[in-house]
């Protein structure tokens, strides 16, 4: 019974680690603390160690479970009621949250919201395209965190980020955001600019 239970917790430890660095940003949104987030890239590298040590904790449980147990020589044993932890239904739950976790980084774009930006554009204003070359971004995650953030400001008309490339190209409006203001808020965020520049002047 024990074993189980530290076998399921140890798989939804090792499945929240291969997912953290994507996690994380969504965490530091809803704690409005969003400079701790590119603290947790080193995770990316190790994310197959962790999803195999996932997968081998889980298979052994399952093992161990399905694995047909020796009848005591009294029945003393059998007509105690198991626990709901020592059960197969526990281990499922856990398999399906470890595979949840697994998984995050394919939907965690999804828990972004994903609100225009609210930039007023007249046909007088031309508009200027910047690109920045960020480090510290991972995953898709990190791209919406960033997104996010430039959604804030005023005068940011559209944000293109890629973490495979390591860049965020933006289009703004000159007369309502610098291109310091939006360095700035990408810093805030934890990702570092290292360089940028401009598109379209």
């Amino acid at each position: 019974m024990k074993t189980l239970l530290s076998l399921s917790n140890l798989s939804l430890l090792t499945a929240l680690s291969s997912s953290l660095c994507c996690i994380m940003p969504i965490l530091a949104i809803f704690a409005g603390t969003s400079g701790i987030v590119s603290t947790f890239s080193w995770v990316e590298p190790a994310r197959p160690f962790f999803i195999g040590a996932t997968l081998l904790i889980l298979g052994f449980a399952w093992y161990q479970k399905l694995t047909p147990k020796k009848r005591a020589s009294c029945d003393c044993e059998h007509d105690r009621k198991k626990p709901f932890w020592d059960s197969k239904s526990f281990l499922g739950i856990i398999t399906v949250l470890s595979f949840l976790l697994l998984a995050f980084p394919s939907y965690s774009h999804l828990l972004f919201q994903s609100n225009k930006n609210q930039a007023f554009v007249s046909e007088k204003n031309k508009l200027k395209k910047v690109e920045f070359t960020i480090s510290g971004m991972t995953c898709a995650g990190c791209e919406q965190h960033i997104k996010a953030e430039l959604q804030k400001l005023k005068g940011v008309v559209v944000s293109e980020v890629s973490y495979i490339n390591g860049s965020a190209k933006i289009q703004f409006d000159a007369k309502q955001v610098t291109v310091s203001q939006i360095t700035q808020n990408i810093q805030a965020t934890g990702y570092k600019v290292v360089k940028h520049k401009i598109i379209i002047k």
